[in-house]
Protein backbone atom coordinates (compact mmCIF):
# COMPACT_ATOMS: atom_id res chain seq x y z
CA UNK A 1 0.00 0.00 0.00
CA UNK A 2 1.33 3.10 -0.99
CA UNK A 3 1.36 5.70 1.93
CA UNK A 4 0.91 9.82 1.38
CA UNK A 5 1.59 12.25 3.92
CA UNK A 6 -1.39 14.95 5.03
CA UNK A 7 -1.31 18.07 7.06
CA UNK A 8 -4.49 18.89 8.58
CA UNK A 9 -5.02 23.04 8.41
CA UNK A 10 -7.81 23.95 10.92
CA UNK A 11 -7.63 26.45 13.16
CA UNK A 12 -10.14 24.53 15.87
CA UNK A 13 -8.34 22.27 18.23
CA UNK A 14 -11.75 19.65 17.98
CA UNK A 15 -11.56 19.72 15.01
CA UNK A 16 -8.01 18.99 14.24
CA UNK A 17 -8.28 16.10 16.43
CA UNK A 18 -11.50 14.37 14.91
CA UNK A 19 -10.58 14.77 11.48
CA UNK A 20 -7.16 13.14 12.63
CA UNK A 21 -8.82 10.56 14.51
CA UNK A 22 -11.04 9.68 11.29
CA UNK A 23 -7.88 9.44 8.87
CA UNK A 24 -6.28 7.24 11.09
CA UNK A 25 -8.93 4.87 11.74
CA UNK A 26 -10.75 4.70 8.17
CA UNK A 27 -7.46 6.22 5.78
CA UNK A 28 -5.11 3.65 7.05
CA UNK A 29 -3.03 4.63 3.33
CA UNK A 30 -2.35 8.40 5.36
CA UNK A 31 -0.11 9.58 7.71
CA UNK A 32 -0.99 13.00 9.24
CA UNK A 33 2.61 14.56 9.31
CA UNK A 34 1.45 17.97 10.94
CA UNK A 35 -1.70 20.49 12.09
CA UNK A 36 -1.67 24.26 11.36
CA UNK A 37 -4.06 26.31 12.93
CA UNK A 38 -3.17 29.35 11.12
CA UNK A 39 -1.85 30.66 7.74
CA UNK A 40 1.63 31.49 9.08
CA UNK A 41 2.08 27.80 10.40
CA UNK A 42 0.43 26.15 7.40
CA UNK A 43 3.06 27.84 5.46
CA UNK A 44 6.15 26.52 7.54
CA UNK A 45 4.51 22.88 7.37
CA UNK A 46 3.73 22.75 3.93
CA UNK A 47 8.07 23.91 3.48
CA UNK A 48 9.20 21.61 6.07
CA UNK A 49 7.32 18.68 5.21
CA UNK A 50 6.44 18.44 1.63
CA UNK A 51 2.92 17.34 2.23
CA UNK A 52 0.45 14.73 -0.81
CA UNK A 53 -2.47 16.41 0.59
CA UNK A 54 -3.48 19.30 2.41
CA UNK A 55 -7.05 19.06 4.76
CA UNK A 56 -7.86 22.58 4.23
CA UNK A 57 -10.40 24.72 6.62
CA UNK A 58 -11.94 27.41 4.56
CA UNK A 59 -12.19 30.30 7.65
CA UNK A 60 -8.91 31.00 9.34
CA UNK A 61 -7.59 33.51 11.32
CA UNK A 62 -6.53 36.54 9.65
CA UNK A 63 -6.83 35.31 6.00
CA UNK A 64 -8.30 31.95 4.79
CA UNK A 65 -7.78 29.42 2.18
CA UNK A 66 -7.63 30.85 -0.75
CA UNK A 67 -5.31 33.13 1.16
CA UNK A 68 -2.82 30.24 1.72
CA UNK A 69 -2.96 29.04 -1.38
CA UNK A 70 -2.07 32.07 -3.31
CA UNK A 71 0.98 32.32 -0.74
CA UNK A 72 2.15 28.71 -1.29
CA UNK A 73 2.20 29.57 -5.22
CA UNK A 74 3.24 26.91 -7.24
CA UNK A 75 1.92 23.47 -5.05
CA UNK A 76 3.38 19.71 -6.20
CA UNK A 77 -0.20 18.33 -3.09
CA UNK A 78 -3.87 18.60 -3.79
CA UNK A 79 -6.17 20.16 -1.42
CA UNK A 80 -9.40 18.97 0.14
CA UNK A 81 -11.17 21.46 1.25
CA UNK A 82 -13.09 21.28 4.83
CA UNK A 83 -15.69 24.16 5.53
CA UNK A 84 -19.49 24.53 7.16
CA UNK A 85 -20.23 26.91 4.73
CA UNK A 86 -21.24 25.34 1.15
CA UNK A 87 -21.01 28.41 -0.40
CA UNK A 88 -16.91 28.39 -0.95
CA UNK A 89 -17.82 25.75 -3.37
CA UNK A 90 -17.15 27.37 -6.38
CA UNK A 91 -14.47 29.22 -4.80
CA UNK A 92 -12.99 25.94 -4.34
CA UNK A 93 -13.50 25.05 -7.80
CA UNK A 94 -11.93 28.02 -9.24
CA UNK A 95 -9.02 26.89 -6.56
CA UNK A 96 -9.44 23.79 -8.33
CA UNK A 97 -9.26 21.75 -5.34
CA UNK A 98 -9.47 18.12 -5.35
CA UNK A 99 -12.28 17.33 -3.11
CA UNK A 100 -14.82 19.83 -0.97
CA UNK A 101 -15.58 18.13 2.08
CA UNK A 102 -18.84 19.75 4.31
CA UNK A 103 -18.93 19.56 8.32
CA UNK A 104 -19.62 18.00 10.04
CA UNK A 105 -17.58 15.60 8.57
CA UNK A 106 -19.21 11.61 7.02
CA UNK A 107 -16.56 9.38 7.35
CA UNK A 108 -18.04 7.48 3.92
CA UNK A 109 -17.57 11.31 1.98
CA UNK A 110 -14.12 11.36 3.62
CA UNK A 111 -13.03 7.93 2.53
CA UNK A 112 -14.27 8.59 -0.59
CA UNK A 113 -12.63 11.93 -0.76
CA UNK A 114 -9.27 9.95 -0.24
CA UNK A 115 -9.72 7.27 -2.07
CA UNK A 116 -10.05 9.63 -5.34
CA UNK A 117 -7.42 11.54 -4.07
CA UNK A 118 -4.96 9.09 -3.67
CA UNK A 119 -5.96 7.83 -7.04
CA UNK A 120 -4.77 10.30 -8.64
CA UNK A 121 -1.51 10.65 -6.58
CA UNK A 122 -0.95 7.25 -7.46
CA UNK A 123 -1.52 7.73 -11.08
CA UNK A 124 0.79 11.03 -11.14
CA UNK A 125 3.81 9.29 -9.45
CA UNK A 126 3.73 6.40 -11.87
CA UNK A 127 3.78 9.23 -14.81
CA UNK A 128 6.39 11.02 -12.90
CA UNK A 129 8.36 7.81 -13.23
CA UNK A 130 7.62 7.04 -16.45
CA UNK A 131 5.71 3.38 -15.79
CA UNK A 132 2.81 4.35 -16.80
CA UNK A 133 1.52 3.90 -20.26
CA UNK A 134 -1.15 4.85 -22.98
CA UNK A 135 -4.14 3.07 -23.10
CA UNK A 136 -4.30 3.26 -26.55
CA UNK A 137 -1.22 2.42 -28.65
CA UNK A 138 -3.19 2.37 -32.65
CA UNK A 139 -4.21 5.36 -34.10
CA UNK A 140 -5.44 5.60 -37.53
CA UNK A 141 -7.59 7.79 -39.31
CA UNK A 142 -7.01 11.20 -41.71
CA UNK A 143 -8.06 14.61 -40.45
CA UNK A 144 -8.45 17.74 -43.04
CA UNK A 145 -6.38 20.86 -41.47
CA UNK A 146 -7.98 24.01 -43.19
CA UNK A 147 -5.71 26.56 -44.18
CA UNK A 148 -6.02 29.90 -45.64
CA UNK A 149 -5.14 29.35 -49.14
CA UNK A 150 -6.83 25.17 -49.11
CA UNK A 151 -6.35 22.44 -47.15
CA UNK A 152 -3.70 19.87 -46.20
CA UNK A 153 -4.79 16.01 -45.14
CA UNK A 154 -2.50 14.52 -42.22
CA UNK A 155 -1.95 11.20 -40.78
CA UNK A 156 -3.83 11.66 -36.91
CA UNK A 157 -0.97 9.61 -35.66
CA UNK A 158 1.42 12.29 -36.99
CA UNK A 159 0.33 15.01 -35.15
CA UNK A 160 2.24 15.50 -31.72
CA UNK A 161 0.01 18.37 -30.63
CA UNK A 162 -1.97 21.90 -31.17
CA UNK A 163 -1.56 25.15 -30.03
CA UNK A 164 -4.84 27.82 -29.72
CA UNK A 165 -3.50 30.90 -31.39
CA UNK A 166 -6.20 33.28 -31.32
CA UNK A 167 -9.32 32.14 -33.80
CA UNK A 168 -6.26 29.63 -35.17
CA UNK A 169 -4.60 26.54 -34.50
CA UNK A 170 -0.70 25.48 -34.39
CA UNK A 171 -0.60 21.83 -35.32
CA UNK A 172 2.79 20.50 -34.73
CA UNK A 173 3.43 17.44 -36.97
CA UNK A 174 7.45 16.36 -36.50
CA UNK A 175 9.40 19.26 -36.59
CA UNK A 176 6.86 21.20 -39.03
CA UNK A 177 4.20 23.36 -37.79
CA UNK A 178 0.74 23.97 -39.78
CA UNK A 179 -1.09 27.35 -39.33
CA UNK A 180 -4.99 25.92 -39.46
CA UNK A 181 -7.94 28.61 -39.87
CA UNK A 182 -10.22 27.04 -36.75
CA UNK A 183 -9.99 27.11 -33.20
CA UNK A 184 -8.83 24.80 -30.98
CA UNK A 185 -11.81 24.18 -29.90
CA UNK A 186 -12.64 22.55 -33.37
CA UNK A 187 -10.07 20.01 -33.27
CA UNK A 188 -10.68 19.25 -29.76
CA UNK A 189 -13.91 18.17 -30.82
CA UNK A 190 -12.48 16.65 -34.35
CA UNK A 191 -10.23 14.55 -32.40
CA UNK A 192 -12.61 13.43 -29.88
CA UNK A 193 -11.95 9.70 -30.70
CA UNK A 194 -8.69 9.49 -30.56
CA UNK A 195 -6.57 9.66 -27.64
CA UNK A 196 -5.83 13.62 -27.43
CA UNK A 197 -6.36 15.13 -23.66
CA UNK A 198 -7.19 18.77 -23.67
CA UNK A 199 -4.56 19.21 -20.79
CA UNK A 200 -4.95 23.29 -20.91
CA UNK A 201 -6.74 25.99 -22.68
CA UNK A 202 -3.74 26.65 -24.97
CA UNK A 203 -2.68 22.86 -25.45
CA UNK A 204 -4.45 19.48 -26.94
CA UNK A 205 -1.90 16.56 -26.99
CA UNK A 206 -1.43 13.19 -28.48
CA UNK A 207 -0.89 11.32 -25.51
CA UNK A 208 1.12 8.84 -26.85
CA UNK A 209 3.89 11.00 -27.54
CA UNK A 210 3.78 12.03 -23.66
CA UNK A 211 7.08 10.56 -21.87
CA UNK A 212 7.45 11.68 -18.90
CA UNK A 213 5.27 14.10 -16.27
CA UNK A 214 6.73 16.82 -13.82
CA UNK A 215 4.41 17.22 -10.90
CA UNK A 216 2.93 21.01 -9.76
CA UNK A 217 0.08 22.43 -9.20
CA UNK A 218 -0.98 21.00 -12.35
CA UNK A 219 2.65 20.13 -13.61
CA UNK A 220 3.71 19.41 -17.58
CA UNK A 221 4.33 16.96 -19.50
CA UNK A 222 7.16 16.44 -21.85
CA UNK A 223 7.16 14.98 -25.39
CA UNK A 224 8.89 12.65 -27.54
CA UNK A 225 11.10 16.00 -29.34
CA UNK A 226 11.97 17.25 -26.03
CA UNK A 227 9.14 19.46 -25.53
CA UNK A 228 7.16 20.54 -22.16
CA UNK A 229 3.98 21.98 -22.11
CA UNK A 230 2.05 22.96 -19.27
CA UNK A 231 -1.00 21.32 -17.92
CA UNK A 232 -3.39 23.23 -16.17
CA UNK A 233 -4.66 21.52 -12.92
CA UNK A 234 -8.22 21.75 -13.86
CA UNK A 235 -7.22 19.18 -16.34
CA UNK A 236 -4.69 17.19 -14.71
CA UNK A 237 -7.60 13.94 -14.07
CA UNK A 238 -8.59 14.29 -17.13
CA UNK A 239 -5.09 13.63 -18.64
CA UNK A 240 -4.34 11.07 -16.13
CA UNK A 241 -7.43 8.68 -17.41
CA UNK A 242 -5.52 7.84 -20.60
CA UNK A 243 -2.93 5.97 -18.78
CA UNK A 244 -3.08 3.34 -16.58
Amino acid sequence: MQKFKAIIVEDEATSREILQNYIQKYCPNITVVAHAANIEEALIEIKKESPDILFLDVEMPYGNAFDLLEKVGERTFETIFVTAYNHYAMDALNQHAAYYLMKPISIDELIKAVDYVTALLQKERLLADGVLSSTIKEIEGKITIPQQDGFEILNVSDILYCKADDNYTEIYVGNKKLLASKTLKYFETALEKYPFARIHKSYLVNVNYIVKYKKGKGGSVILENGKELMVSSSKKSDLLAYFN
